[in-house]
């Protein structure tokens, strides 16, 4: 019966040390910046690790006053796209650390 327990207790401690993993990989991708474009490079959104916009840029030429639904396409294609990427590089960071092993709970 021993055993048994010490066996869990050995899987609780490998899961809260894969939490602290996961943790600091989560505050160092607040460093990190993906950027995504729309409309030809027009449109560039900057996203952290933490999936936060940090940046928007958005050239002159497709400010059109006339067309307001085309410049906010752009700037939500951009967006979603840098979301995107940021969490597929969070997701590729953590699953070096559980192996691809999907933990509820964890992430």
């Amino acid at each position: 019966m021993s055993t048994v327990k010490g066996g869990f207790s050995g899987i609780v401690r490998q899961a809260q040390k894969m939490q602290q993993q996961i943790g600091r990989v989560q505050e160092g991708m607040a460093g990190r910046v993906i950027e995504a474009s729309s409309g030809g490079g027009r449109v560039t959104a900057y996203v952290n690790g933490r999936q936060e916009l940090v940046n928007l840029k958005i050239s002159p030429e497709v400010i059109d006053p006339e067309d307001p639904g085309m410049l906010e396409d752009l700037v939500l294609a951009a967006v979603s796209q840098a979301i995107s990427n940021s969490q597929k590089m969070v997701a590729e960071e953590v699953n070096k650390i559980t192996g691809g092993i999907n933990i509820p709970g964890l992430f």
